[in-house]
């Protein structure tokens, strides 16, 4: 499949927004939220790729571990090449459970080459009140390799300093036990829209009754609970009812670029007004290539190399291309395929015709 195609294939996918989505994919609960926990631990067991001794906090991490253990090391024999330090991290989700486990990210802060084939020793994840909530340790699965070579060189797959531990934290202390709902609901939606706001309420009280749901703001869908549903055992159902309303969300006009790869990304509600195009491309070509000038017999000259340069410019035919009135996604795509030209150059033409004011869109350049 050719770049172009697959960037086609994206835009199409992209209108695939329009369809309807899920309450529960859209907002959440307001009251049933996430905490993110942080810790320091060690590496182990890693193959010479871990940090050097110019890592002092390392070193140092090392000594206070093995004077826990009895042990009394000096501090010039300590070698660190299968040690690394790094951080460990989570996200705990509320109302967990002691005992709970939890998928834990660890990611090296020194000068280690790779985590791949590491262990995380025993390491406490704290909250941002210093408590501590969780307790991780196990083997990384890291997701790729690095085989370094020598001068420097080597083969690398993927980025092996970061891995993560599935379940490898456990839960020690359980976090909001009890589930209470008032009379009164907030749901937040996870994008900003006054639009997708509105629909979602639409179609609360269209299920439940007017005066249900209203939006309080851009964020915000208040929701009343229904008389019928007041009492413990029908509160539940009615939020689950609520959570499977589908809702068709608003999407803004964005076209995003990422002009590191070639990616072009556009939205469902893009347009471009007519417009006329014309693109080239211009290379130029130096070529250098030495000249040996040998003196003439018994002149008691020298032999001189002598650069001979040449440059050479290519130019491909440019045409002016007219694109028309494109008011969806495939017709933005059919417009852009018109031209011929590669994704780098469509970057390139997208960026003109925003700045003409021809693209009906935010562009947003990663």
């Amino acid at each position: 499949m050719k770049r172009w195609q697959i960037m086609a294939f994206m835009l199409l996918m992209a209108s695939a927004l329009l369809a309807q989505v899920r309450v529960k994919d859209l907002a959440r609960l307001q009251g049933i939220e996430s905490e993110q926990i942080v810790g320091y631990g060690l590496v182990t067991g890693l193959n010479g790729t871990g940090d050097t001794r110019r890592v002092a906090f390392t070193i140092q991490s090392v000594l206070n571990m093995l004077q826990r253990f009895g042990l009394n090391v000096p501090r010039q024999y300590i070698r660190m090449r299968n040690v690394a330090a790094v951080m460990v991290t989570a996200e705990v989700p509320s109302y967990v459970q002691k005992g709970d486990r939890l998928t834990v990210t660890v990611s090296s802060i020194g000068d280690a080459r790779s985590l791949e084939g590491g262990v995380l020793l025993m390491t406490p994840l704290v909250n941002s009140q210093g408590e501590v909530v969780a307790m991780a340790q196990g083997a990384l699965s890291v997701g790729g390799f690095s085989v370094p070579t020598t001068g420097g060189g080597g083969v690398r797959q993927n980025h092996t300093l970061t891995g993560r531990i599935p379940n490898g934290a456990v839960v020690q202390v359980s976090k909001n036990g009890a589930f209470a709902l008032g009379d009164t609901l907030q749901l937040s939606l996870k994008d900003k829209d006054l639009t997708t706001a509105q629909r979602v309420a639409e179609a609360i009280n269209q299920r439940f009754g007017e005066g249900t749901a209203r939006p309080v703001n851009p964020y915000t869908v208040q929701v009343v609970v229904p008389g019928d549903y007041r009492d413990v055992e029908t509160r539940f159902s009615f939020l689950s009812e609520v959570e499977q309303l589908e809702v068709v969300p608003d999407v803004p006009a964005r076209v995003v670029i990422n002009e590191r790869t070639g990616t072009v990304v556009v939205g469902g509600n893009v347009k471009i007004l007519p417009a006329a195009v014309a693109h080239g491309n211009l290379s130029v070509e130096i070529r250098s290539e030495p000249i040996i000038s040998q003196p003439a017999p018994f002149s008691q000259g020298q032999t001189v190399v002598l650069p001979n340069t040449q440059a050479t410019v290519y130019q491909d035919e440019g045409r002016m291309v007219t694109i028309e009135n494109a008011t969806t996604v495939q017709e933005v795509t059919q417009a852009l395929n018109s031209l011929g030209v590669m994704p780098r150059d469509i970057i390139a033409i997208l960026q003109a015709l925003k700045a003409v004011g021809a693209l009906q869109a935010e562009l947003i350049v990663m």
